[in-house]
């Protein structure tokens, strides 16, 4: 039987023990956390270490993730108001900018520029129609002041005829003035030649030169009245032998129609 006091000895040796066992099972833990924070605080990486990885792995083409994906879509009231605001702010300078201010002038007032385009050309139009009528006007005046008053002393001179030939011709025939109606009928043939139908003869032109010419600027139908006339006058002329009264009186009858002048006719719109 154990003693007291080996009784109080033995019972603080296991209390010892005991203490030692929990301080080994409570420290060991406490040990091997203190060792693993100090690890971590010695790894630890900062964020702008990781930012600035993060801008490596996007700078790389090979890693990168973005891409840009054109496509069409319809443009809000919103979207356009920021992209008018957009463009203003990326607005060039200089002279880059008035060069798109002129392009774009010209693109809104182009339908302007038409209008004057065509003013001009009608005005260019206008000149040119005025100054043809005139210059035909000029050349009608020009022709009248080249035209002969006399063929071989005779008076060709429209004033110097009575307004009708024919009848004032057939008057005097009846009257007895055959060779004063002949002349006259003559004299008038050679103004309407040359004043109404711009034949060109001088006054110089012989009967046969008369003929040729009036052949060469008259139609068929007006021919055959001039060749009858010239050969009625030829005949009286150089042969003395005047025309019987049927033939005056149709060469008479005739002249108003035969030596008309050409009235051209109007074209409608």
């Amino acid at each position: 039987m154990l003693s007291p006091s080996s009784a109080r000895n033995r019972a603080w040796r296991w209390a010892g023990l005991l203490a030692a066992w929990l301080i080994g099972v409570v420290a060991a833990p406490l040990a091997a956390a203190a060792e693993t924070a100090q690890g971590d605080e010695a790894t630890l990486i900062t964020q702008s270490q990781i930012d600035a990885a993060t801008e490596t792995v996007k700078a790389d083409p090979a890693l990168g993730i973005e891409r840009t994906v054109r496509a069409l879509r319809w443009i809000s009231d919103e979207d356009e108001q920021d992209g008018n605001e957009q463009d203003a702010r990326e607005r060039p300078s200089g002279f880059s900018r008035w060069i798109a201010q002129m392009f774009r002038w010209m693109a809104e007032g182009g339908r302007y520029l038409v209008w004057v385009v065509l003013a001009l050309l009608v005005g260019l139009l206008s000149l040119y129609l005025v100054r043809f009528f005139r210059g035909f006007d000029s050349g009608k005046s020009q022709r009248a002041k080249d035209a002969p008053t006399h063929v071989r002393n005779l008076d060709i001179r429209p004033e110097s005829l009575p307004e009708d030939i024919g009848a004032a011709a057939w008057g005097l025939w009846e009257q007895g003035d055959h060779r004063d109606a002949l002349s006259l009928l003559y004299r008038g043939l050679l103004s309407r030649l040359v004043h109404e139908h711009s034949v060109p003869i001088r006054d110089s032109s012989t009967e046969g030169d008369c003929l040729n010419l009036a052949e060469r600027h008259l139609s068929m139908d007006r021919r055959g009245y001039v060749a009858l006339l010239i050969r009625a006058w030829q005949r009286a002329v150089y042969g003395a032998e005047n025309p019987q009264g049927v033939e005056m009186r149709a060469l008479c009858e005739q002249f108003a129609a035969a030596l008309r002048p050409v009235v051209v006719p109007e074209t409608g719109p």
